[in-house]
């Protein structure tokens, strides 16, 4: 679903993301950003001292701790 929300968006998404556009998708503070690296709750790239991550994988992070459970119709 959530997935389905990111590629319906008109805005095509960029494969790579610096940790800015990371807390802005998220809505998240620098701590909170460095919180989910250091856990590996988000997979991160170093590139010489810039952090990457990958917006697909950002997304399927989101899509794997969604509590949001579909209904299903037993017709």
């Amino acid at each position: 679903m959530i997935r389905e929300e990111v590629q319906s968006s008109k805005i095509e998404q960029p494969k790579w993301m610096r940790s800015s556009q990371v807390k802005e998708m998220l809505n998240i503070s620098d701590s909170t950003l460095q919180t989910l690296r250091i856990n590996s709750t988000i997979p991160a790239y170093k590139l010489g001292s810039t952090w990457m991550y990958k917006h697909d994988e950002i997304v399927a992070v989101l899509e794997a701790n969604s509590t949001f459970k579909k209904e299903v119709s037993h017709d």
